[in-house]
């Protein structure tokens, strides 16, 4: 369940002594960032800041994620597990979650194949960055500049690229066409408004059509 403030007297605090562990999620690219420890004032001080807030069993003292680095950890949303006894931390990173740098405290290696999908909402936001900020020499300012039709006609040329590099072409060669493609279609999608998340939305909804039982 999502925890609110209003919820608190439902987790189960005792069970742990007082401590829950609290996995921390990246909000972006689901990553398991940390673990750290949560008691009942913890958790209230995390909603009420926003900023996520843990118990310190050797300083046996609150301390918010970042207090001396800034490197802290924006609240998106904390989540129960069935028993209560354990809280999921989403949350985004504002810089190394890690106190040795690394981006979690597992290591910077990617460990999933959904935290590598994910750099495609990184490559959506830095696209939208481009485009606001225009710094000079960018292809991709550049690009939006010339406005849709333009963006349209590359979409157009990206993807007979990859469907002739497909035919005749090496895999390398392939997936060269093939992440050129969904960078212009998603500058295509930017230009019109349109996130990446209403597209996956839309074939979620094909699959679980599809996967519905057909009456006679």
């Amino acid at each position: 369940m999502t925890v609110s403030i209003a919820d608190i007297p439902r987790i189960d605090f005792a069970k742990g002594g007082g401590l829950l562990p609290a996995i921390v999620q990246h909000a972006g690219t689901g990553a398991v960032l940390m673990l750290g420890f949560m008691n009942e004032e913890a958790l209230r001080a995390t909603l009420d800041r926003r900023r996520v807030v843990f118990f310190s069993r050797s300083r046996q003292r609150l301390w918010e994620k970042g207090e001396t680095s800034g490197n802290y950890l924006e609240l998106c949303d904390v989540r129960a597990d069935c028993d209560a006894d354990t809280l999921l931390v989403v949350a985004r990173p504002r810089g190394p979650v890690c106190h040795t740098g690394a981006r979690t405290c597992f290591g910077d290696a990617t460990m999933t194949d959904a935290e590598r999908l994910s750099f495609l909402g990184t490559l959506e936001r830095i696209i939208e960055q481009r485009i606001a900020e225009r710094p000079e020499g960018s292809y991709t300012a550049r690009l939006f500049a010339q406005g849709p039709k333009r963006i349209a006609q590359k979409v157009g040329e990206e993807g007979l690229e990859v469907a002739l590099a497909a035919v005749a072409e090496s895999d390398d060669q392939v997936i060269a066409e093939a992440a050129d493609l969904l960078f212009h279609l998603l500058t295509l999608l930017r230009s019109r408004n349109v996130p990446l998340a209403r597209v996956v939305a839309e074939l979620e909804a094909r699959h679980a059509a599809a996967r519905r039982p057909h009456r006679e």
